[in-house]
């Protein structure tokens, strides 16, 4: 092989397998370097110089006294035709397994400076303990514990994962992703609103309990932008994709408040809050809802209230009206929109995935929007002493 091919094949395999020339020439080097010091009579020890211009090979040769010095320093760059078989038993022989080497630590080093970020796979394999994605190059892996209860994972199936952990083994990097992780919604958003990668927007908090409901807060840099409005999109566009890549999960858009009883109401969404009563350590709340919207603020298997508590930062006990008049205390009814006991028997709020407005869904199918209810309701202004 002349030098002019050795240059071209190294480059062709610089490229194919994705590492730079420079690695591909120190892992010449140290190959030729093994390869030499099985020849008959070869040095104890060798540096193996190669031009990255001319692909010129030297090879400076060394002994090694009792107090382990090296010298004798004398060239021994075998002639062209033992450098060539020379050469062809270094690729068959070291080179191979060299590559790999490198390209499992450039795999690594890639990935290793991902954690936190989103990364798309296809499903290769799952079973009950855990899940194999395909994302190219590499495969991550899905361990039972990041996974979604219920969540499907169907072979072939594309899937977006978290990062949360980039392990170095003997085999090459493992990439261990998440579906439950909170930081996955964070990146969600981020995909689908501009205005979240460019920090006009930012999500201030984020509280989810995996497979059924998520709780974002965001907050706008720029008072003419609306961050709920901007996270929601046009005919609820972009959170519906998000909607949709947690398979159905519900999600809540708060808009952040420096105030703390303020954000604590906006945070019980969909439920209406009647008061926040807030200790002096801003670490506990009583929060007062109507006594028919109790259910609704707690919410099933009492997810609404502990997303909100998580949301906020702060302990929050939930009371009806009643409960808290029986406890001796004021209640003011500010201006809550309630929902007449016939119409709220059965039924729950929801987010119109279009508009981003609260509708009441009633158990006949009927669906009312907030005005509608506070139309029926007469909702008012009052306030009563227990």
């Amino acid at each position: 092989m002349s030098n002019l091919d050795m240059s071209e094949a190294l480059r062709m395999l610089a490229a194919d397998r994705g590492i730079t020339i420079d690695a591909l020439l120190q892992v010449l080097v140290e190959a030729l370097a093994t390869a030499y010091k099985k020849r008959p009579g070869a040095a104890e020890e060798v540096i193996v110089g190669v031009n990255p211009d001319n692909m010129d090979i030297t090879f400076t040769a060394y002994d090694v006294n009792d107090d382990g010095e090296w010298i004798n320093e004398r060239d021994d760059t075998p002639k062209k035709d033992e450098l060539g078989r020379i050469a062809a038993v270094t690729f068959r022989q070291v080179m191979s397994q060299r590559i790999r080497e490198v390209e499992r630590e450039r795999k690594f080093e890639e990935y290793a400076n991902r954690e936190g970020d989103i990364v798309s796979g296809t499903v290769q394999k799952t079973d009950t303990r855990y899940t194999l994605l395909d994302l190219g190059r590499v495969e991550a892996l899905l361990p039972q514990a990041e996974q979604v209860l219920g969540e499907t994972r169907e072979p072939n199936a594309r899937l977006k994962a978290y990062i949360v952990e980039v392990r170095r083994t003997p085999k090459g990097p493992q990439i261990v992703v998440s579906r439950t992780h909170p930081g996955l919604i964070m990146r969600l958003f981020e995909m689908e609103v501009p205005e979240i990668a460019d920090r006009i927007v930012e999500i201030k908090s984020c509280a989810r309990e995996p497979g059924q409901r998520t709780k974002i807060a965001v907050w706008s840099n720029d008072k003419a932008i609306d961050p709920v409005g901007a996270c929601v999109g046009a005919r609820g566009g972009r959170v519906r994709m998000v909607v949709n890549e947690l398979r159905g999960e519900k999600v809540d858009i708060i808009p952040f408040s420096e105030d703390k009883r303020d954000f604590i109401a906006k945070a019980m969404s969909p439920a209406k809050v009647t008061e926040v009563r807030l200790s002096a350590d801003e670490t506990q709340a009583d929060v007062i809802v109507p006594d028919f919207q109790l259910s609704l603020a707690i919410g099933k298997m009492g997810v609404n209230a502990t997303l909100a508590a998580r949301l906020t930062g702060v302990r929050l006990d939930i009371k009806s009206e009643s409960e808290a008049a029986a406890d001796g205390n004021a209640v003011v009814r500010r201006s809550v929109e309630t929902v007449p006991e016939s119409v709220y028997a059965e039924g729950e709020w929801k987010t119109n995935t279009d508009s981003g407005a609260m509708e009441w869904h009633a158990a006949d199918g009927s669906i009312l929007s907030q005005e509608q209810v506070a139309a029926q309701s007469g909702a008012s202004t009052e306030e009563s002493k227990g």
